[in-house]
């Protein structure tokens, strides 16, 4: 049998190249192992795709938790040893006043960087790790979670390809009886979420952000706020946030010109219904004015992608980091989100004063 040709051995030389990008494996560590720490740990080890090198948590009790029987992972409470480790990418998710120093210094080293919502807590420090990521040609992403639920991705083809009509308004509670948080208000503990969301659907930043609230439980700590935002082409949005109630609550409503839409996130079957319900204008004719008619119509429950949200959130970060795609919750979408909630903040602390994001 005669040499192989030049062209079919280039080929086949392609296609171990093609085949040995397609599965390298990702080695990531985690920075934080506490409330929301082991849900990230479970879906990121159970990913073909990457490896989970080294868990770092500053307390060493629930670090030895989350390591029973995961002989092959690095502990440690130092994260610089994650900093400085092998590692592709790391993965934050502490408490929010740390996440400027350790993204900063993540980034810093060269590595992508996954954190958890807020991207900082104040606008400054989150330009700054926006600025050092795109210096370092590095991704950046935020976990708000929610823009990766099927529904809500739903939802927001229903407003692309017109379903709804124009958006006149949006309105969201999120609400629980606990957790009560001492580091934090309700304002950054559950409004991300929410802000995330409706940005994401109405693809624009509020000309104006209004906030009120009340302490209650504690001196200087809001258990409940109600947020406004207003736009410039006249849609709204409401924000109502509160560890103070009766009701566990994860709803937003979508109000359109021509069809109106709930998201019921505490529903475990039929997380979304489209309400045929509105006005019609009757036209002008003769002698008889213009007149609006009431429409009642039906009720669309359509199906909804099962997939838990955290794990295409996990599985989203790791294509970005192969491709070196944008990620949907980048550097830039959570400082959107940040400039609102501060300017949230602001209006809280006088009386209800609008505010520019």
């Amino acid at each position: 049998m005669g040499a192989e040709s030049e062209p079919r051995r280039r080929l086949k030389d392609d296609h171990r190249l093609v085949q040995r990008k397609v599965f390298v494996m990702i080695k990531l560590g985690i920075v934080g192992a506490g409330y929301w720490g082991p849900n990230l740990i479970r879906n990121f080890m159970s990913i073909d795709e990457c490896e989970v090198k080294l868990i770092c948590d500053s307390d060493p009790e629930q670090l030895t938790k989350v390591g029973e029987g995961k002989a092959e992972v690095e502990l440690t409470t130092d994260s610089s040893k994650v900093v400085n480790s092998d590692a592709d990418a790391v993965v934050v998710a502490t408490s929010a006043e740390t996440h400027y120093a350790l993204v900063k210094e993540i980034l810093g080293a060269g590595k992508d960087v996954f954190v958890e919502k807020p991207l900082t807590l104040s606008v400054s420090e989150g330009e700054e790790l926006v600025e050092l990521a795109d210096s370092r040609d590095r991704i950046l992403m935020v976990g708000h979670i929610l823009l990766y639920h099927p529904a809500v991705k739903m939802l927001k083809n229903y407003i692309t390809d017109g379903t709804l009509g124009k958006v006149y308004y949006v309105y969201s509670a999120r609400l629980n009886l606990g957790r009560v948080r001492k580091d934090e208000n309700a304002l950054w503990a559950f409004a991300p979420h929410d802000v995330s969301i409706i940005l994401h659907l109405l693809e624009s930043m509020p000309d104006s952000v209004q906030a009120s609230g009340e302490c209650y439980l504690r001196d200087g700590i809001f258990d409940v706020v109600f947020m406004s935002m207003h736009f410039a082409d006249k849609s709204m949005a409401q924000v109502h946030v509160s560890w103070l109630d009766p009701h566990k609550t994860r709803k937003i409503t979508v109000v359109g010109s021509k069809k109106m839409a709930v998201f019921d996130d505490v529903q475990s079957m039929e997380k979304i219904r489209i309400y045929d319900k509105g006005f019609d204008y009757t036209p002008a004719y003769a002698s008889y004015p213009e007149s609006l008619t009431l429409r009642i119509g039906d009720i669309h429950i359509p199906k909804i992608d099962g997939r838990e949200p955290l794990r295409l959130e996990c599985e989203h970060f790791l294509e970005c980091i192969k491709t070196r795609k944008k990620p949907v919750s980048d550097g830039e979408n959570g400082l959107r989100v940040l400039r609102v909630l501060e300017a949230a903040q602001k209006s809280l602390g006088q009386k209800g004063k609008p505010f520019k994001p």
